[in-house]
């Protein structure tokens, strides 16, 4: 009784209202919305009262449970100690209704450990407490005691299955939360909104549209599609595998939407890259917040249609939005695909006005920035007045200097660092390689694997591209092992690195093996056009043609590289109309623009057929101007065939663009003798002579 007096004065809040402190008038404040007051005072209100409990015992119980809850909702470990001690005084610690609050009240303050020490001494305990234990490891990141405690619990029910399922898919475990659901099922157990919700959240990771639709129709069968978030999240999936026309239906018919189902499916058609639609429903938006905003502008950004992204940004700001981190990012980024630098110095100004240059991804964002502008010296003074120890920052400008070219100064960044992750040594080992300086690339991998650093299928892909213009073979097949050894995920660009390497190294059987082994498990093109192209270098130009054609029949987007290989293949098998036919359509079926290689092997295909006038009218209706590749590969074709006049146009082209090219004049010397024409042939002999021009000798890169 002295405790209880103690801890009253103690705890009497002094804007109470005077009347008596009985259980009942506790409850009559309870039931009519005191509760909205502090929590604090809750706990306040109940210890003055709690001594006028010797004949209200029902009402006492309720009176506790919440006085409880009250210390979960606001962490208070120590009132809610004293709670769990008088409960014990008091006699109430067999009361499984008190014992479970109590076992809430820790588990929900982070005290877990303490949560399991009250069941384990608890005699009786029922499906509630399990519920609430699973909820608490949940919480605390402990998947294998939730799982644990999910196991060993004799009875299951909806909360049961829903606590657990909600706390797989929220740790990224999807699969393993499908497989709980399943057994859900199986067990008869039916699922509430909240169920399905997680469910539909865990199959947008991983489930296909069948699995979308089999859901869909499960929730129209438990009448749940009138749930909001059963809805939302609904949509998500069909937006997640693409089907934006399921998801516009289920939209329109959605009886409720809020703010979260129209960003969802303004989501939806912006990643789909159907941004005009995206942009009318975005009109339709009864109200716009950031996340609106935000995903029409990159809506914009991934269809490259950065003018309209940049004016979309200026209507947000024009409202009192602000741009957030996210939204900046992808803008900066876009700039420097676009090379903007107008644009991107206002976004930098952005930026600092409100405070978010202080972020580590943020910085190495604008450093990226000016370095892919080509401005060094502003990338270096961002990273000289940023934060040092942003480790981002430092790869960020080694990273820009390998790309201008500044190998040297990457290197000296590099060795000034005190700490390296995996990132640092890949921008460098990508650096020596673009560079052409694989020797050294390959030094600093192994420097790199000696240091303890693992490296991952970044570092990787530049490696092997190191080795493939090395064309050392046995090197390659080491660095195969280290993959294999090292359970580095074979991403589709590593998996075109691989090829790519056996094919340049001379192995073109390992290289077909290697396509062979993925060409089903693989979505972007480059692992095809690896094998198109290292086929076609191999004079292999039927077979190149024929993965081509199975290239097509898939739902995989081509690009230029794969028409490199397909015209190189058509090159050497000397199929001047498949050739044709397969350029032409690179505009008109692909809506790929051809460069200059497509033209050069164009060029040399209609060269190679003795086709000369036609390869040097296709020269002269290029939207570019030939450069010396091409000039020389009509002068070589002019020398095979004897076409005097055509090889001296192409030699005369190639003399304005590099007077000092002393292979053409080599060709030129020669087609002048094949033709008997001996004059000339001296002449331009003598003419080199004079100059002191030389001619490189051949070389062989193969080991």
């Amino acid at each position: 009784m002295r405790w209880s007096r103690l801890m009253s004065a103690a705890l009497r809040p002094k804007s109470f209202p005077f009347f008596p402190y009985t259980n009942l008038s506790f409850l009559r404040w309870v039931s009519t919305g005191a509760t909205r007051a502090p929590p604090e005072d809750y706990l306040r209100f109940f210890f003055r009262s709690a001594m006028h409990s010797s004949n209200h015992h029902t009402d006492y119980e309720l009176a506790l449970v919440s006085a409880l809850r009250s210390c979960s909702s606001i962490s208070a470990l120590f009132q809610g100690q004293q709670i769990h001690s008088h409960v014990l005084k008091s006699g109430l610690g067999l009361n499984t209704y008190i014992t479970n609050s109590l076992i809430s009240m820790y588990a929900k303050s982070g005290f877990i450990a303490d949560a399991q020490s009250l069941v384990d001494s608890c005699s009786r305990l029922d499906t509630v407490s399990y519920n609430i234990m699973i909820a608490g490891y949940v919480k605390s990141g402990q998947l294998d005691n939730a799982r644990h405690v999910f196991e060993v619990m004799p009875e299951k029910g909806c909360i049961s299955y829903t606590t657990m399922i909600m706390g797989l898919a929220r740790n990224g475990c999807w699969t393993e939360a499908i497989e709980v659901f399943k057994d859900m099922r199986s067990a008869g157990v039916v699922p509430s909104d909240m169920t399905m919700t997680s469910v539909l959240s865990a199959c947008s990771h991983i489930g296909g549209i069948w699995d979308c639709r089999m859901l869909h129709a499960l929730v129209v069968k438990l009448l749940l599609l009138g749930s909001v978030f059963v809805s939302t999240n609904l949509l998500n999936f069909y937006c997640a595998c693409l089907s934006v026309g399921d998801a516009r239906i289920l939209f329109d018919e959605m009886p409720e939407r809020n703010i979260v189902s129209w960003n969802v499916m303004l989501n939806g058609y912006s990643k789909a890259g159907l941004v005009d639609i995206a942009r009318e429903l975005f009109e339709r938006l009864p109200t716009k917040d950031v996340v609106s905003w935000g995903t029409i502008i990159d809506g914009y950004v991934l269809v490259e249609r950065l003018s309209e992204a940049l004016m979309m940004c200026r209507a947000m700001l024009r409202t009192g939005l602000r741009t957030n981190d996210v939204m900046v990012v992808d803008l900066v980024s876009a700039c420097a695909r676009f090379l903007a630098i107008a644009e991107g110095l206002q976004f930098h100004g952005i930026i600092v006005k409100d405070g978010l240059d202080c972020c580590d991804f943020i910085q190495s964002t604008i450093i990226n920035f000016y370095s892919a502008c080509g401005r060094t010296s502003l990338a270096h003074l961002q990273f000289e007045i940023g934060i040092k120890d942003h480790l981002a920052s430092w790869n960020a400008l080694i990273a820009g200097y390998t790309k201008n070219g500044m190998i040297d100064q990457a290197r000296q960044l590099f060795d000034e660092m005190i700490k390296r992750d995996v990132f640092s040594w890949s921008a460098m080992i990508s650096g020596y390689t673009q560079n052409e300086q694989p020797d050294v690339a390959l030094e600093l991998f192994h420097d790199m694997i000696a240091s303890g650093i693992q490296a991952n299928e970044i570092t990787m892909v530049s490696v092997l591209s190191a080795i493939a213009s090395l064309g050392t073979l046995r090197e390659g097949r080491w660095a195969h092992e280290y993959i294999q050894s090292n359970s580095i995920p074979l991403t589709d660009n590593l998996s075109a690195a691989l090829i790519d390497m056996y094919a340049k190294c001379g192995s073109i059987n390992t290289a077909l093996e290697m396509f062979h082994r993925i060409r089903d498990t693989v979505s972007t093109v480059s692992p095809w056009n690896a094998i198109i192209c290292g086929l076609a270098m191999h004079g292999h130009a039927k077979l190149s043609l024929e993965i081509f054609s199975d290239l097509q029949r898939r739902r995989i987007k081509l690009n230029s590289i794969t028409f490199i290989g397909v015209l190189s293949a058509c090159c050497h098998a000397g199929l001047v109309e498949a050739g044709k036919r397969h350029f032409k359509s690179m505009k008109n079926v692909y809506n790929i623009e051809p460069d200059i290689k497509h033209y050069g092997c164009m060029v040399d295909l209609l060269g190679r057929a003795g086709r000369l006038e036609e390869a040097e009218d296709l020269i002269k209706r290029m939207p570019m101007e030939a450069d010396i590749i091409i000039w020389g590969i009509l002068l070589a074709a002019g020398r095979i065939h004897g076409n005097v006049e055509i090889g001296e146009r192409a030699a005369e082209s190639l003399a304005k663009l590099e007077p000092s090219h002393g292979a053409s004049r080599v060709l030129l010397s020669n087609l002048y003798a094949d033709a008997g024409r001996w004059d000339e042939a001296f002449s331009v002999r003598r003419g080199m002579q004079i100059l002191r021009m030389t001619r490189s000798p051949g070389c062989s890169g193969v080991v």
